[in-house]
């Protein structure tokens, strides 16, 4: 596919939180930038008017824009600071230094500390975050601190020192901060179950301290102490809204390459997210267009080896979705949940959105060819011998059976046809017999088309499962068109797809684009159907003996009869009944007619 011009780009954006980044002419990445909404954070840039020279320098400069869809407002903060550090733009001026965003530590040691720091160690230590607030850091210790004692001190807490009585208790255990394991009045097992509870408050899992929390705000607030129970309030509020897992920076995941995959009849769009020491530092989605037949297994093969050599990776490990053949000296990782997992679903998620934003491209710039594409997989997913590009559905619309009527609704290359939609009043049936029905409308509907000479459509939609399938292939039949036009029925259930003479449904992918235009087939041919049928029905409601009555017009008579649901109830009803319905004066009218009468 041809790159698409800047303009384009701006139109397919996404409505995601993410980064985006500013390429000029020669491919330099020249801006990084974080947004709540991609699509109305870039289009800012060329839609206002700026003060600042350097701005309307940069927005000149703008050539290709890339962006990284990510889950939370928080971890595009967080890529931003990865990328900015890793690729240094010239426009940007903040986060070019090698300060980091804060975590809070569990030492690796006997009767661990738990500390903010800025700096990572590999010596086996437990590291929570990274925070973008130092103020949800201090409240975190804060709360930690307030509900486990735990020491502060830097001693060498080995069994032998506390045994040789090496060490004393400080000031911080007369004011009840710590319980003096350095003269070994805790135990070790006591102080581990207090860093495992903490571990759990730090994984996002601290139900139980909250409510601790809000339980000493309401003494504090007993106590009329409302100020002190105003700052437990906020540091309530800041850890309900706190987030403890960011999938940007994980300090257990090192230098590894991850690659996710998604592909449809024509090309697979493979993503590439390069991490080092747990920060991504590169999104990058390759586009292929398919030969042949290729499965997705080679298709990944091919787009790893192309990738890695185009950026020059030396990456020992790789995560993707599925086992793939690399050669010897590559671990290839398949992760099924936890950290790898997260990092593999969000690759595979920028993937959809290029896919999707390619598609959107595409229809903008050929709208033919978005066309013609749709209606080839649309033959290949249905098992047709030609292109659907003129397709009809039939529903059925009645209500106890009073007053039947079906829907027929046209598609034309993908997309309705209003001018040709078309209502059936059922003539020939008694009563709610949906089968009936659909044999009388499809039989009158092509008995007409063959008349006239119009053209006949090339697929044929039933809502409604075997029954009805079954009813309309009798007119088919009777009209000598079976084997002429593709019909199948679709249920509505579990979305299966039936064919003549098939006992076992078809089952679509729901995320196609081709179960996505019969859906919407039936979804409107529903709409038009139950318009039709409500609009007879008030016609025929309102053909009562309630016009009659001086006084009543037709909002009273349909809130009446939505009421009571016939003439004869509220012919029946007392006054107290109608008053509620109708007010005063017009149920005194209603009740007079009836009973005078």
């Amino acid at each position: 596919m041809d790159k698409p011009t800047l303009e384009i780009q701006l139109q397919t954006l996404p409505n995601q939180p993410g980064v985006y980044q500013y390429y000029d002419a020669e491919g330099t990445i020249i801006y990084v930038g974080k947004a709540k909404n991609l699509k109305k954070r870039v289009g800012s840039y060329f839609t206002k008017t700026h003060d600042n020279g350097k701005t309307r320098v940069l927005v000149k400069k703008i050539a290709t824009i890339k962006h990284i869809v990510v889950d939370t407002e928080t971890d595009a903060l967080l890529l931003e600071n990865n990328l900015i550090k890793k690729y240094q733009p010239k426009y940007n001026v903040m986060l070019k230094d090698d300060k980091s965003y804060p975590w809070i530590c569990i030492k690796n040691e006997r009767f661990p500390r738990v500390f903010s720091t800025r700096r990572i160690f590999k010596d086996g230590s437990d590291y929570f975050g990274p925070y973008t607030s130092m103020k949800t850091v201090h409240t975190l210790l804060d709360l930690i601190k307030g509900l486990y004692p735990l020491r502060n001190c830097n001693y060498d807490l080995s069994e032998s020192k506390i045994e040789a009585g090496k060490y004393k208790v400080c000031l911080e255990y007369h004011l009840g901060n710590c319980k003096g394991p350095c003269e070994g009045f805790e135990t070790e097992e006591a102080y581990s179950k207090n860093i495992k509870d903490i571990k759990e408050i730090l994984k996002g899992n601290f139900k139980d301290s909250l409510s601790q929390f809000k339980t000493q705000m309401k003494r504090l607030a007993e106590d009329m102490r409302f100020e002190e129970a105003q700052k437990i309030k906020e540091k309530i509020e800041i850890l309900e809204n706190y987030q403890a897992k960011s999938t940007i920076v994980n300090p257990k995941i090192s230098n590894v390459d991850v690659f996710s995959i998604m592909s449809d009849e024509s090309y697979g769009y493979v993503n590439f997210l390069q991490l080092s020491y747990g920060s991504i530092i590169r999104s990058h989605t390759l586009e292929i267009k398919k030969k042949l037949d290729e499965t997705d297994v080679e298709l990944l093969e091919l787009a790893i080896t192309e990738i890695r050599q185009r950026f020059h990776s030396t990456s020992k490990e790789i995560y993707v979705p599925f086992k793939v053949e690399l050669g010897e000296g590559i671990k290839v990782t398949v992760p099924q949940l936890g950290d790898k997992k997260h990092i593999l679903d969000l690759s595979l998620r920028n993937a959809k959105y290029y896919r999707m934003e390619r598609f959107k491209q595409d229809k903008i710039v050929d709208p033919d060819r978005h066309t013609n594409r749709i209606m080839a997989q649309m033959k290949a997913d249905l098992r047709l011998h030609e292109e659907p590009r003129h397709i009809e559905c039939f529903d059925n619309s009645n209500i106890q059976g009073t007053n039947p009527v079906a829907a027929c609704v046209v598609f034309r290359n993908g997309k309705p046809s209003k001018k040709d939609y078309r209502h059936f009043n059922i003539k020939t049936v008694v009563g709610p017999d949906d089968f009936a029905s659909m044999e009388e409308v499809v039989y009158r509907r092509y008995k007409r088309m063959l008349d006239e000479e119009q053209s006949l459509p090339q697929l044929i939609i039933i809502d409604g499962g075997k029954g009805q399938l079954s009813s309309a292939l009798k007119s088919l039949d009777a009209l000598e068109l079976r084997g002429k036009i593709a019909i199948i029925g679709i249920a509505k259930r579990l979305e299966e797809l039936f064919y003549p003479n098939d006992p076992i449904p078809l089952y679509l992918d729901k995320k196609s684009e081709t179960l996505k235009v019969i859906q919407q087939l039936r979804n409107e041919a529903h709409r038009f159907g139950i318009e039709h049928h409500r609009n007879k029905r008030s016609k025929s409601a309102l053909n009562t003996e309630l016009e009659t009555i001086p006084g009543i017009g037709e909002k009273t008579i349909v809130d009446l009869l939505k009421h009571f649901k016939s003439a004869k109830r509220v012919a029946n009803a007392k006054l107290d009944e109608l008053e509620p319905v109708v007010g005063v004066s017009r149920a005194e009218k209603i009740y007079n007619y009836y009973h005078t009468k």
